[in-house]
């Protein structure tokens, strides 16, 4: 077969991207994540009435334990599916890609299964968050001096 002629065939057959609505969805989505992190900060703040420093905490706990839930329930495939970045990005994505990764291997056992494998994706995001941490303080340090 041609070149040309197989070119052709592969772009007739290639999925569209449609980049604009995909960036609609996930500044909708990922807005409304924030939305709904606001409002539970503000609920935890007035119930237990405690400061705003301490009812972020609360929201952020909040936030993993719903989206690993979901994740175990086999929703928040889906949502990410459709939402992409704008559940991805969040921090419900970080539980996300734990909480998948422990479930994928929870057949081993819980330490050579769920132990080992629980920070195959988010090790990496460990990692670099550390080292770039590291690195942009080393550089603070030298450019603004003790």
């Amino acid at each position: 077969m041609e070149k040309k002629k197989y070119e052709k065939i592969v772009d007739k057959h290639k999925p569209t991207e449609t980049r604009g609505q995909n960036a609609f969805i996930a500044f909708v989505s990922g807005g409304l994540v924030g939305v709904i992190a606001q409002i539970l900060t503000e609920l935890y703040t007035v119930w237990f009435d405690v400061s705003t420093k301490d009812a972020s905490s609360f929201m952020l706990v909040t936030l993993i334990f719903v989206a690993c839930l979901f994740t175990a329930l086999g929703f928040f495939d889906r949502w990410v599916t459709f939402c992409k970045c704008g559940l991805i990005i969040p921090i419900t994505g970080f539980a996300h890609s734990m909480m998948s990764a422990g479930m994928e291997y929870k057949k081993e056992g819980p330490i050579f299964g769920i132990g080992s494998n629980v920070f195959k994706l988010a090790g990496s995001v460990i990692l670099y968050g550390v080292v770039s941490a590291w690195f942009f303080g080393l550089l603070r340090l030298i450019i603004m001096g003790g």
